[in-house]
């Protein structure tokens, strides 16, 4: 079997093609015009090309949209969603066209931009431009790593694992930085089996885009190592003309390019052919009024007076691809079997996979820490992830260049690239496992989410606490489609030391937090490390920033000293240490400064007050328990409560309530050993013991309530 074989090849289009088309760009501007708001231009000129993709070339069965074997399809211009939402129509994915006539209004199938898990056929969650062709490349490259898990000696193109990821793509796509990075890993991976159409109108919302995008983007990405073509329907300028012979031609060429990602140059007018509004940014991104509708439909050869339109011959031909997907999801079935006769272990993991499961006993190879030995919380997730290596074969991931600060190689496992880009620090082949983002943060944490959409794998990557900055766009859209892509930030705090407060992270652990639906994880010790690790694996339906430090901290010695395991950490929040009754004020902590509550703990034991000391790695894991936990770890007799964090206050004060006091850093840090810093701005045990006296005195009282006196100011923190 030739897994490459379009749906219909050679090109095959009739005159029912050729009124389908036509029906698709008038429901377009119909569907704009009923709510009154939108993207027509878009979705009416690229209208033959979405409609090529899915009638004629893509590998997809509208009874299955989760076909293993099935291409993928992802619409980076987010914005004209009509573009996914009518060709899903036509081809019989279960939107009808009551559907279309819903276009972004509440509760429809049909929202602004598309959404996965929200519309049957949506692969992805697109709008913010970029970000679906960044994704698009962790597609492709999560196509060939599950290549290399499940039929690695298969000849290229012979395997039922082997598909296409296409993309549609806008110039504003292409201006963002992020397609700019990932585009730049595409070609370097050599990802034969993406092909990006770009919609080359020359238009944006501020019109011609000639007032801000005048580069050559296909020598741009020559450059980067892409087969790059250009289809041109203004026929240079002279006319225009639909050639989707030419666009097939395209197409079939960019399939047969398997040894680069390719772009298609698809030189459109916006609009076309709207009689006054083509080729204008006024019909990009707002409805087009009646008048100029009824025009485009003269134009068409359609009945102006009509409205959502679909002749029942049009429909019943498009839906028939349906039975074409039949066939060749048969085709593709026997080879399947075969392959499944072949490698029984192999379809055993594709299986489990496929429902994101984990092998039973896996939990038996996480590693255990010794107490007595100080160990930075990176390292040890570093040695969770080795130990990980063998039994969980769906786990991969790397960093952005900071392999050995992140800690995120398993130890002897292959790096992820073409052979010929190996080097001697990391030996790797196409099937391999390490990933290496390079210098790219943006593009890594896009890569990410399209890996874990692809398919069963579970990806990572890894850099600095305060770069999560330069990822906050793909890490959110991570949380709005609730998959589980793994963040892995490490030099967490002031405690990364001399590097100064360009690389100290001070607001970030409370920006993360305030995104719905992001695990935000920040482990005391080694031991929790390795929970925390289980936990975020153990969920499947939401991302995770596992915060780690690279200064060594103490590992606690669990079970003995009034200890508690380790195992409290996948609840969010634990008693660590308890005291005898009733304590008079509960220290709160997190990661590296849960050290600091232990030893106020022991101050103020010296002084005849019962502390009980939480650990608390999780705010979103620890809401997520029964008031009935909450109250035994947090019980809300008592008032006096002291968090602690080397961060901004913000998010604590809803924990510590207003007799509570909160040891934090309001400023930015400065360039010393890390010692240093965390005395001289007073993130000490000290002053965690002297801010519970406070608020045991605040409860005791009724005294106004305390908090942060300390104005947000800007530089340096030695020159404040």
């Amino acid at each position: 079997m030739n897994a490459f074989v379009p749906a219909n090849q050679p090109l095959e289009w009739s005159p029912l093609d050729d009124q389908a088309v036509k029906t698709v760009k008038a429901l377009a501007a119909d569907a704009v015009e009923k709510v009154g708001n939108g993207h027509p231009g878009t979705a009416i000129s690229l209208a033959p090309a979405a409609y090529l993709l899915f009638q004629k070339v893509m590998r997809h069965d509208p009874a299955d949209s989760h076909w293993v074997g099935r291409d993928r399809f992802v619409l980076s211009a987010g914005h004209s969603s009509l573009t996914i939402y009518l060709q899903l129509f036509l081809a019989g994915y279960g939107l009808e066209i009551e559907d279309i006539e819903a276009l972004r209004t509440w509760g429809s199938k049909t929202p602004g931009h598309p959404e996965y898990k929200h519309t049957n056929g949506v692969e992805i969650t697109t709008g913010p431009l970029g970000q679906g062709l960044a994704s698009s490349v962790g597609m492709a490259m999560a196509a060939r790593r599950e290549r290399g898990l499940l039929d690695p000696s298969t000849a290229p193109g012979e395997s039922p694992f082997d598909h296409h990821v296409y993309v549609i793509a806008s110039d504003g796509d292409l201006q963002e930085g992020v397609t700019s990075e990932a585009s730049s890993i595409a070609g370097h991976q050599q990802l034969g089996n993406l092909i990006v159409i770009w919609d080359d109108n020359k238009i944006s919302i501020e019109d011609d885009t000639d007032i801000a995008f005048t580069e050559d983007v296909l020598a741009r990405y020559a450059a980067y190592g892409w087969h790059t073509q250009k289809v041109d329907w203004t026929q240079g300028g002279t006319g225009y003309a639909e050639n989707v012979d030419e666009l097939a031609a395209a197409v079939a060429a960019a399939q047969a390019e398997t040894g680069k990602p390719s772009i298609i140059a698809l030189r459109t007018i916006i609009g076309w052919p709207s009689p006054t509004k083509q080729n204008t940014g006024g019909i990009h991104g707002s409805a087009m009024g009646a008048d100029e509708i009824r025009g485009l439909k003269i134009e068409l050869g359609l009945d102006p007076d009509k409205t959502f339109d679909v002749p029942a011959e049009v429909l019943a031909y498009t839906r028939a691809v349906g039975e074409r997907g039949a066939e060749l999801r048969e085709r593709w079935d026997t080879a399947f079997e075969a392959w499944k006769v072949a490698n029984p272990a192999g379809h055993a993991l594709l299986q489990r996979l496929e429902a994101r499961e984990l092998p039973a006993g896996w939990t038996e190879s996480l590693p255990t820490f010794e107490a007595g030995k100080d160990v930075a919380t990176r390292a040890a997730s570093g040695k969770v992830l080795s130990a990980l290596a063998d039994t969980l074969p769906e786990l991969w991931g790397g960093s952005a260049d900071l392999a050995g600060s992140n800690n995120t190689t398993m130890d002897g496992e292959p790096s992820f690239v073409p052979a010929e880009h190996a080097t001697k620090k990391f030996p790797g082949h196409e099937y391999g496992r390490t990933l290496h983002f390079g210098i790219r943060e943006h593009a890594m944490g896009s890569i990410l989410n399209g890996i874990v959409l692809h398919g069963g794998t579970r990806a990572y990557g890894g850099t600095f606490l305060t770069f999560s900055d330069y990822m906050r766009p793909a890490v959110r859209l991570a949380a709005l489609m609730e998959i589980p892509s793994t963040f892995v930030w490490t030099h967490d705090s002031i405690g990364l030391g001399e590097d100064g407060p360009t690389h100290q992270p001070i607001e970030h652990f409370a920006a993360l937090r305030a995104i719905p639906g992001l695990d935000v994880v920040r482990p005391a010790d080694a031991n929790e490390t390795a929970w925390a690790w289980r936990t975020i694996l153990e969920h499947t339906d939401r991302p995770a920033g596992l915060i780690l430090t690279r200064q060594n901290v103490p590992t606690f010695p669990r079970g003995t000293d009034g200890f508690a395991d380790a195992s409290g950490t996948a609840k969010g929040g634990y008693v660590l240490l308890d005291t005898e009754g009733t304590p008079d004020v509960i220290l709160i902590g997190t990661g590296s400064e849960v050290q600091l509550a232990v030893e106020a703990r022991e101050q103020l034991a010296a002084e005849g007050i019962a502390a009980r000391v939480v650990s608390l790695p999780s705010r979103e894991w620890f809401d997520a328990q029964g008031p009935e936990y909450r109250e035994s770890v947090l019980p809300a007799a008592v008032k006096a409560r002291v968090s602690v964090e080397a961060g901004i206050a913000q998010g604590w004060r809803d924990l510590v309530g207003d007799a509570g006091r909160s040891v934090s850093l309001e400023h930015y840090g400065a360039s010393a050993d890390y010692k240093i810093l965390y005395r001289e701005f007073g993130i000490t045990s000290e002053a965690v013991a002297a801010a519970a006296k406070e608020s045991i005195e605040s409860a005791r009282t009724g005294a106004a309530p305390g908090g942060v006196a300390i104005p947000s100011v800007g530089g340096t923190g030695d020159q404040l």
